[in-house]
């Protein structure tokens, strides 16, 4: 076994990419399938969406990364078990708003420093699935370097549109330089509001503009008042709202994301 590794990523904020990879994370392991959540945004939203918040004490991404970097051979352990999600979680917190700027001035291979941490433990998970920080910065580069396939969320607004031409061509540059093997697994089209004629506009402008050459998810992610509260229930929506239509919605994309 060894993982597919899976970046979750769009540099426009408030696209979803959080609650994609703690949902869609949460839906392959209810499928069966053994997944680490990986979060690699110093705000720590994904951390704190399932219901933690690292202290002072505890190892995180940063940690980890900071030990790479230095060739430290006792790599601390960051997996956390979260029994009651069925998922396995390496959490972060602002200490990674440091490591960004430390990676920048890496020497040597600083674009690989997350992927050489991976492959260190991928062989003990199908699915690793990496949230990535809202910005084309270096902790970006790295996600997409050492990942297989890019999932791109996008809301269903015209300026969340507007913006994928940038990561896209970001993608089309990490792939000819540092990650031959990249992929887009396809966008994912979130908080979608089918009562609207501008969602529906959208939607059908980015099925013209990148459809024949991107898979377009089928399923697709409705807006759900249920979805914003999750977080801060500290649960992921497949067990805040397990019957709803976003938990719906996340359970399809597995099941299309595993086929």
């Amino acid at each position: 076994m060894s993982a597919t590794i899976i970046a979750i990523a769009n540099q426009k904020g408030g696209v979803g990419k959080t609650t994609t990879t703690a949902s869609l994370g949460t839906a392959l392991a209810q499928l069966g399938h053994k997944t680490l959540l990986m979060d690699c945004d110093p705000q720590g939203s994904l951390s704190a969406s399932l219901g933690y918040t690292p202290d002072s004490e505890s190892v995180t991404l940063a940690t980890i990364v900071q030990q790479v970097i230095v060739n430290d051979p006792s790599i601390s352990n960051p997996i956390i078990h979260h029994e009651s999600e069925l998922i396995d979680l390496i959490a972060a917190d602002m200490s990674l708003s440091g490591i960004e700027t430390t990676l920048v001035n890496v020497s040597v291979d600083r674009e690989y420093i997350l992927k050489d941490y991976i492959d260190t433990i991928k062989d003990e998970y199908e699915y690793i699935l990496i949230d990535c920080m809202p910005s084309l910065g270096m902790l970006t580069i790295n996600a997409l370097v050492a990942a297989d396939t890019v999932l791109i969320p996008v809301q269903a607004s015209f300026l969340s549109a507007k913006g994928l031409e940038q990561l896209l061509a970001t993608i089309g540059r990490i792939k000819k330089r540092l990650n031959r093997d990249l992929k887009i697994s396809g966008i994912l089209m979130t908080m979608v509001d089918t009562r609207t004629n501008n969602a529906k506009d959208v939607i059908e402008s980015i099925r013209k503009a990148y459809g024949k050459h991107i898979h377009i998810f089928g399923a697709s992610i409705p807006r759900s008042v249920r979805a914003e509260e999750s977080p801060a229930a500290g649960k992921s929506i497949m067990a805040y709202d397990p019957e709803g239509k976003v938990a719906s919605g996340y359970m399809a994309l597995a099941q299309e994301v595993t086929a």
